[in-house]
């Protein structure tokens, strides 16, 4: 694993998906593998012996109660905020049997297993950030929920990064999951986001492809992003065009959110799928045909109500397309990295990058 340097660029975030890893966790042998790979990332993003200590402890209970109880489980380890404030999201995806009752589970000294019971409530005591959405196996019910757990952790390198993103995270909250296509090494989608307050702006990019190219397609997207993030979405999709010419292009999707007023700002070229997902239903933002940096026939930028208990969900083609957020009762009101995991681990094609983004903001 490449150690992230120290440099000019320490207030830039993180790239989502560099050094991403999913670890299986089919038998208890796979434990130590996940606790091994979260302290070297740990360690990697500079977090000093004690807070490597947390992650270590959190990380051997999140894949031994995994390992103990679940099906086809995973830990993801995803870098997360900038290089002076870095953090590191665990990400505990599996597809059952589920949690009957989450607030005894959360217990010390509860167990299904003999064990003495205190992974997940130390779980919960140790991340500086913790969501668990449950769904159990019912199979008396045709529209029940897909079965399984998904459960966040994240820590934090100092307790003033910590506290920061906490009040940051109090108006909008904005995560996801980007991972490589099986048997790459390096992500083709990437997404960005600039937070500034009321105004939250995001770029979802899906490099033609996948591998190295497509990953140097996705990257310079983020990039000039970056330089010129006060642009509206047609006129960065414009600027994005001419940058992106000398890559292989990309799909492009950038949305400007508005928190006061509920509304979106959105324009979209090529394959990735933008919907807000609320109490009323959902409805699908509009994409046109081409790709970024070589064809762009058109560039429409449309806005859009944004309900108040609504999500704006964006994915690259990763992801089915047809997904419903109401079939799963109560995963709207968890943390947008929990549901973000959700959607990748029901609806993941398997065969090429994937990356799915939502944006939720507090209730008025």
């Amino acid at each position: 694993m490449m150690t992230v340097p120290r440099g000019a660029l320490d207030s830039l975030p993180l790239m989502p998906g560099a050094d991403a890893q999913v670890l299986r966790v089919d038998d208890p042998s796979a434990v130590g593998e996940v606790r091994r790979a979260a302290m070297a990332l740990a360690a990697a993003l500079h977090f000093d012996e004690t807070v490597r200590g947390r992650v270590g402890i959190v990380a051997t209970e999140l894949a031994g109660n995994m390992a103990k109880h679940a099906r086809d489980g995973v830990v993801m380890l995803l870098p997360t905020g900038t290089l002076d404030e870095a953090g590191l999201t665990l990400l505990g995806v599996d597809r059952g049997p589920g949690i009957v009752d989450v607030g005894r589970a959360l217990q010390d000294g509860y167990s299904t297993a003999g064990t003495p019971g205190t992974g997940l409530g130390a779980v919960g005591r140790l991340a500086d950030e913790f969501d668990l959405f449950s769904a159990p196996d019912d199979r008396t019910h045709a529209t029940a929920a897909p079965a399984g757990t998904v459960i966040l952790a994240r820590l934090w390198a100092n307790p003033a990064g910590a506290a920061d993103a906490r009040a940051r995270g109090a108006a909008i909250d904005v995560d996801g999951v980007c991972l490589p296509a099986p048997g790459e090494q390096v992500v083709g989608d990437a997404w960005c986001v600039d937070d500034a307050g009321d105004v939250c702006r995001l770029l979802v990019a899906d490099g033609l492809g996948h591998g190295p190219l497509a990953a140097a397609a996705a990257a310079q997207a983020v990039r000039i992003f970056r330089r010129s993030p006060n642009l509206g979405p047609a006129e960065m999709m414009r600027v994005l065009h001419d940058g992106l010419r000398p890559t292989r292009g990309a799909a492009v999707a950038v949305a400007e959110l508005h928190v006061g007023s509920r509304t979106v700002r959105y324009a979209g070229v090529g394959n990735i799928a933008t919907t807000i997902a609320g109490p009323d239903g959902t409805r699908s933002l509009v994409s046109h045909n081409g790709t970024v940096g070589h064809q762009m026939r058109t560039v429409q930028e449309l806005d859009y109500p944004w309900p108040d208990g609504s999500l704006l969900i964006a994915h690259s083609d990763g992801l089915k397309a047809h997904w419903r957020l109401d079939a799963y009762a109560g995963l709207a009101g968890h943390r947008a990295a929990v549901v973000a995991a959700a959607l990748w681990r029901d609806q993941l094609r398997g065969r090429d990058d994937v990356t799915v983004v939502v944006v939720k903001a507090a209730q008025a």
